[in-house]
């Protein structure tokens, strides 16, 4: 396993806790460093504080993609994972990560903590959502050219 995909797999298990208990960030981090001995690493440090920061405008992203669906009918795991991967897309802008990248390790995490059916809907929704943010790159790239 790869660190950045550790990184990933903690800060999807960090964020579904704040989910399941709508406990604050600081305090799930600091619970997990004295209860369980967890070493935060820097990745998975701001992609939890961003996705916290971020929340609104990425449960927005995610309902405007879901197909049949809304962000209450999710489950807690699929919404998180979710989370995790438009925060990455979106405002991670980490240019070794590749889109891609992303959508590939939601996945897997869907695989591991759900089924079958819950990784190719993670996959279909970020793909929507990938295809629209690089047509956003694309116009402001022709825009400032």
């Amino acid at each position: 396993m790869t660190k950045r995909r550790e990184s990933r797999e903690q800060a999807f298990t960090l964020l579904f806790e704040k989910t399941v208990t709508g406990d604050s960030m600081e305090d799930i981090i600091e619970m997990a460093k004295e209860a369980r001995d967890v070493v935060i690493d820097p990745y998975c440090e701001k992609l939890t504080a961003l996705t916290e920061l971020y929340l609104d405008e990425i449960d927005h992203t995610i309902e405007e993609n879901l197909r049949g669906w809304s962000l209450r009918r999710l489950s807690k795991m699929t919404l998180t994972i979710l989370r995790v991967a438009v925060c990455e897309m979106q405002f991670m802008r980490a240019d070794d990560v590749p889109v891609s990248v992303s959508i590939n390790e939601a996945v897997e995490l869907a695989k591991i903590y759900g089924n079958e059916k819950d990784a190719s809907y993670v996959n279909g929704v970020l793909s929507t959502i990938a295809k629209k943010l690089e047509g956003a790159k694309n116009e402001t790239e022709n825009e400032n050219a």
